[in-house]
């Protein structure tokens, strides 16, 4: 396989706290993509290296194979795939293959889609690495931008609060549905970084999430004021 920067970005994993790319026999990486692991300092280390000795569990006990019903929650902790992290990765890959079809059918939106895909996928990278999450600004609006056009539309668009119909056409539906796959993927969100005292444990994720799917309700108002 030929990792592009793209994919190696992709692909950087948790090892003991640091950064690492595991690259398998055989595989090869572009100059951008050589130039930007040693740019972050982040080492390449042989692939059979990622196959732990032992399997870690969240409660301090270990296993020495992976059984099927257990997936990895980060580089080295397995977890019962019902765990509520393993659900929201889930949620937020339903969510990303909802955006890259409406990239594809609407083609006038393309670019702010892509933005929210982009932010899509930092959120989901910085769970599994278990890093901050940073981001200013969403389509060009701040927090702040988006609570005002998504809370009073009429004001900057022109267009009140709408229930959608069959009438809007396939694709005003397509981005409703969009938006219902980011609510899903924001409740999955609020369930899995929430302590038992009802505290976040990762407000960075939740605020994003939130605004994710406050801006895709505004994409749906752009398109429906056309």
């Amino acid at each position: 396989m030929l990792y592009t920067e793209e994919s190696t970005r992709a692909n950087i994993r948790n090892r003991q706290g640091q950064r690492v790319f595991y690259l398998g026999t055989g595989d090869r990486l572009t100059a951008a993509a050589k130039e930007w692991l040693a740019k972050e300092k982040i080492p390449i280390l042989p692939a059979e290296e990622a196959r732990p000795a032992r399997y870690l569990l969240e409660n301090g006990a270990w296993m020495e194979e992976k059984p099927e019903h257990m997936t990895h929650l980060n580089a080295e902790i397995l977890v019962p795939k019902t765990h509520p992290r393993i659900r929201f990765r889930g949620k937020m890959d339903t969510l990303e293959a909802r955006l890259l079809l409406c990239r594809l059918k609407i083609k006038e939106m393309e670019k702010d889609l892509g933005e929210i895909l982009a932010l899509a996928r930092q959120i989901l990278r910085c769970d599994v690495l278990e890093e901050p999450l940073k981001w200013e600004k969403l389509c060009g609006l701040t927090e702040a931008e988006q609570r005002k056009r998504s809370h009073f539309p009429q004001d900057y668009y022109g267009q009140p609060h709408f229930m959608p119909s069959v009438e809007d056409g396939e694709a005003l539906l397509q981005l409703n549905l969009l938006r219902c796959a980011a609510r899903e993927a924001e409740l999955a969100g609020a369930e899995a970084f929430t302590d038992p005292s009802g505290n976040p444990t990762r407000p960075d994720i939740l605020k994003a999430l939130n605004r994710m799917s406050s801006m895709l309700y505004i994409l749906m108002i752009q398109w429906k004021a056309k």
